[in-house]
């Protein structure tokens, strides 16, 4: 695992990047939730399947996190720090999948068309605020892009309804924290990955 800065227009984002044994087939990057970091155990659960079978991982810690604070930055900051970071770490010619959890999925989703992503993967997509399902958050999720959402059936913050370009996999007994059975979770992720060529 190497770690590193990126300057953005918000501050510094922290990048931690884990390479597989051979070739990476594709790059996976994953945001955190709004409080937490990149080391959440679905997070790690993720990372470590998909490194397993080829994929490039880069854990993206945002500039706010970077600062000590716990409060999120505004959503228009950390699409634009996310940005910044893609551009990046874009290579020519190798798939690119966002991704994240919470907060850091809702980024993801939000940027992944107009950033070209080829896919992504969103680890408890907050459908909407604890007991405000009138405020839906659905519209973030990406059209026309190969989506897959994993959430637990007890998540407080709603679980999304499947379309042609999102896949819902929801894991029986799993909050919104996903650290219930996790390898099962990154080995979906990967499954997921696989199927569409990004991984081994």
């Amino acid at each position: 695992m190497t770690s590193t800065e990126v300057e953005t227009p918000r501050g510094p984002a922290g990048l931690r990047t884990i390479e597989p044994a051979g070739p990476p087939v594709s790059i996976l990057v994953l945001g955190h939730g709004a409080g937490g970091g990149v080391d959440a155990p679905d997070l790690v659960a993720v990372r470590e399947a998909a490194a397993e079978a080829g994929v490039r991982v880069v854990l993206v810690t945002q500039p706010y996190r970077m600062a000590g604070r716990r409060a999120p930055a505004p959503t228009g900051q950390l699409d634009e720090a996310w940005s910044a970071v893609i551009a990046h770490l874009a290579v020519p010619d190798m798939p690119l999948i966002f991704g994240g959890r919470s907060s850091g999925a809702r980024v993801a989703c939000r940027t992944a068309a107009p950033l070209g992503a080829a896919g992504v993967l969103a680890l408890a997509f907050p459908l909407h605020p604890p007991g405000k399902p009138d405020k839906s958050r659905a519209g973030e999720l990406p059209v026309g892009v190969p989506t897959l959402v994993l959430n637990g059936d007890r998540d407080p913050f709603g679980v999304p309804e499947p379309t042609p370009d999102v896949e819902v996999i929801v894991r029986p007994g799993a909050t919104h924290d996903l650290r219930k059975d996790v390898r099962t979770t990154g080995r979906l992720a990967v499954e997921w990955l696989a199927r569409h060529g990004w991984a081994r």
